[in-house]
Formats: structure tokens, C-alpha cells, sequence
């Protein structure tokens, strides 16, 4: 067994030969396993001179790997990163690296010159990053952060900093933004507050929704769709409605999330009247599937199948039979398979559609439906062999011996096809 002794030598030999991979190896042994060993403190500050020198001289990876050693040495190690951090003679991933790990000690040291970094250093990846790490100080930063909130060089850093503190003290400086000249900082400012259960809040959401910047719209749109109690209160459906329509796309798709989230009906009809129009983008009409199924509800399936068979597009056909797969709710899942056995049954253009018909046997086999299986031994007739596989899947996804066992008599009946024929050989075989 290694003795500490044997570890500290061996973490010398390391550096002496600036093998980095091996002094981590060794540091890592030496303090992660037992820091609090005699040995080990008397050698603290030994062992943060070779940690640094890692820190200093290393690739990125190493660089990774050593952080965690800092803040097992304590409060000790938090002068020589801050010096490390100041100097602008040290490359930029070293400070960058000093910056992260000041942010894990929680230290009240470590916040003015995290700050000072944002006001002076002109190099915007590191600013960002010590503006994460004040983020990480808790409410032992928001009263220096909301102080960065007066100056327009740190105005946004500071908002993403208090963002990442999660604490109800910063809902007081965050307000003071949030009519702010910049949109980025007004964006920043009203996504932090939306996380907040407060009465203020709210009706700013609302006010954010005509904001002449598309991405703060975007931000107030998400945050109410995450307040479905206040939708009663606020009439958030009536609200969120517009955005549906917004010009931007990004807005639109956010719109299409909340007002599912809503879970009225009056909100699914709202969504399929878009989805349904002629004018709405391909984009925007997968992203409305999506939010109907989110809901699982019988009108939703409903909005679906009538959305199917009224669009001429692939892409939206793909989309609802994969997404009429996914429905959990045991009440709904034979409603859904059996509007994937009715688009088989018909004679509309997706089933010459090889992808499509793939795309149903899987969802079939995914919803359990075993009055299913016959169906799919029909597909078996298909001359794509993709979709002759992907209904062997689901055959074996839905019931695998009572699918074997109607393939053994179908195989053995004269009366079928030479294509099912062929394709129920090829199924039995994969068996």
C-alpha cells in the first residue's frame, strides 16, 4: 500500500519531470482521499504550490481535473488564485480557471475582486465566467451585484449573476431592471423574476408580452406558461392567444408550449386553428403537435386526426403518427391506435409513404394495442424493406407469441398474396 510519504515523492518526481497526468494523479490520492490527515496539513501549503504549478502549466483537461483539489485546501488556496485571476500576464485559461474555482468557496474574500473583473477586464468569456462564479456566492454577492445594475458595462453580467442565486433578496434589485433601455437585460431580468411565486411578478409578465423585443417577449411568454393557477385570475389564454401570431418564430413556438400548459380546451382550440392554416410555417406546426399530445387529452387526439388528413405535408403526417405513439394515459391509447389503423385502412397518399408507415408500426407498437397485430402482418406486403423491419419490431414490442404464432398459420395459407407471403418469411426468419 502507497504511504503519504511515498505519495509526496512520487507528486515531486511528477512536477520535477512536469508530468502533469501523474502530480494530479498523486495530489488527488493525497488530498481527496484524506485531507483532514496530520501529514497532509502540515504539507498544505507544499501540496497547493504543486497544485498551482498544474494550474500555470497544464492543457485544459488538467487543468479540469485539478480544480477539485483547490477546494479541498481550504481557504488557503484563495490569495493565490485571486493573484492568479488580477495578473493579465497569465494566459486567459488560467484565469479563467482561477475565476470557477474562487466561485466554489463561498468565500465574502472572493467577491470584490470577482466584481472588479467584471468592471475592468475587457475579455468577455472570462467576465462571463466571473460572473457565474458571483452567481455561486449566493445572497453573499446581491448586495455588490445589484450595485454593478448602475453601470451599463455590467448591467447584464450582474442580472445573470443574481439569476443564478435563486434567493427571494434578489427579486428587489431585479425589478429595478426590468424597463430597462438594453433587451438583453430586460430579457435576463424577467426570466430570473418568472421563477418566483410573487404578486409583483405577474402583471410585469404580462406588461413584457408587447415588449418591442422579440426575446423578451419570449421570456414572459415561457414565464406565464408556468403560472396555469393564474389563468382564471389573469385570463391567460386571451392573453397568450396573440403570440400565437407573433412575427417572430421563437415567440410563436413558446406561445404554442404555454397555452398547452394551460390544459383548457378553449387553449387546444386556439392551438389547432393555427396549426390548421395554411399560412403557419412547417416549424411552428410540429412544435403545435407537440403541445397537443403534451396534454393527452381525447379532443387533442381528436385536433390530430383532423389535422392529418387536412395537411398535404409529409413532415406534419411524420410528426402526428410519431407523436400518437408516445401517449401514456392507458384511456387514450387505444383512441390513438386506432387512428393509426384508420390512416392505414384508407387510401390517402401517406401510405405510399415509406418512412410514414414505418413510422405508424413503431407507434403501434409503442401503444400495446394488440388488435393491432393483423394490420401490421398486412404491412408485411410492403415492398420497402424498412418497413417490413419496423413492423417485425413493433409485432414483437406488442404480443411476440401471439404474432409468432398467427405468422406460422398465415405462412401455411394459400390464400395469401406472394408479397405477404415473402414478407411473413422474412418476418419468422428474424424471429
Amino acid at each position: 500500500m502507497t504511504t503519504i510519504n511515498q505519495l509526496l515523492e512520487q507528486a515531486q518526481a511528477a512536477h520535477d519531470a512536469a508530468d502533469w497526468s501523474l502530480l494530479i494523479e498523486s495530489l488527488q490520492k493525497l488530498i481527496l482521499e484524506d485531507s483532514q490527515h496530520p501529514e497532509i496539513i502540515k504539507n498544505q501549503e507544499y501540496l497547493l504550490e504543486l497544485a498551482l504549478s498544474v494550474l500555470e502549466m497544464a492543457d485544459f483537461q488538467q487543468r479540469w481535473d485539478i480544480a477539485k483539489v483547490f477546494t479541498y485546501l481550504g481557504d488557503i488556496a484563495i490569495p493565490p488564485l485571486i493573484e492568479i485571476l488580477e495578473d493579465e500576464n497569465v494566459d486567459e485559461e488560467a484565469r479563467w480557471y482561477a475565476a470557477r474555482i474562487l466561485g466554489e468557496f463561498q468565500h465574502p474574500d472572493v467577491i470584490e475582486p470577482l466584481m472588479e473583473l467584471l468592471k475592468t477586464d475587457e475579455d468577455e468569456e472570462l467576465k462571463a465566467i466571473a460572473a457565474t462564479a458571483l452567481g455561486q456566492m449566493g445572497t453573499l454577492a446581491i448586495t455588490g451585484l445589484a450595485e454593478l445594475l448602475n453601470n451599463e458595462e455590467t448591467k447584464l453580467l450582474a442580472v445573470r449573476s443574481l439569476a443564478c442565486i435563486h434567493n427571494t433578496e434578489t427579486i428587489a434589485p431585479l425589478l429595478m431592471v426590468v424597463q430597462d433601455s438594453q433587451p438583453a437585460v430586460r430579457a435576463a431580468a424577467i426570466e430570473a423574476l418568472s421563477s418566483f411565486r410573487d404578486e409583483r411578478i405577474p402583471p410585469l409578465l404580462l406588461n413584457a408580452l408587447d415588449d418591442l423585443a422579440a426575446k423578451v417577449r419570449r421570456v414572459a411568454v415561457i414565464g406565464l406558461g408556468f403560472r396555469p393557477d393564474l389563468c382564471t385570475e389573469l385570463d391567460l389564454v386571451t392573453r397568450l392567444q396573440p403570440r400565437l401570431y407573433d412575427f417572430n418564430l421563437e415567440v410563436c413556438s413558446a406561445a404554442a408550449i404555454a397555452l398547452s400548459r394551460m390544459g383548457s380546451e378553449e387553449a387546444m382550440q386556439h392551438l389547432f386553428q393555427v396549426l390548421i392554416s395554411p399560412h403557419t410555417p412547417i416549424t411552428l406546426q410540429i412544435e403545435i403537435i407537440r403541445a397537443l399530445i403534451w396534454v393527452e387529452t381525447l379532443s387533442c387526439l381528436g385536433y390530430l386526426r383532423q389535422a392529418f388528413y387536412q395537411s398535404t405535408s409529409e413532415t406534419v403526417w411524420q410528426e402526428i403518427v410519431t407523436v400518437l405513439g408516445r401517449v401514456q394515459k392507458p384511456q387514450l391509447t387505444a383512441p390513438a391506435a386506432e387512428i393509426l389503423l384508420d390512416i392505414l385502412r384508407s387510401q390517402h397518399p401517406v401510405i405510399k409513404v415509406a418512412s410514414i408507415k414505418s413510422a405508424i408500426a413503431l407507434s403501434l407498437g409503442q401503444l400495446g394495442c394488440i388488435q393491432a397485430i393483423e394490420t401490421l402482418i398486412l404491412l408485411l406486403a410492403d415492398s420497402e424493406q424498412q418497413v417490413k423491419l419496423h413492423v417485425v419490431a413493433a409485432l414483437k414490442k406488442l404480443s411476440p407469441e401471439v404474432a409468432f404464432q398467427k405468422l406460422q398459420q398465415l405462412l401455411n395459407n394459400s390464400c395469401i398474396t406472394p408479397d405477404l407471403h415473402q414478407g411473413i418469411a422474412i418476418a419468422l426468419a428474424e424471429w
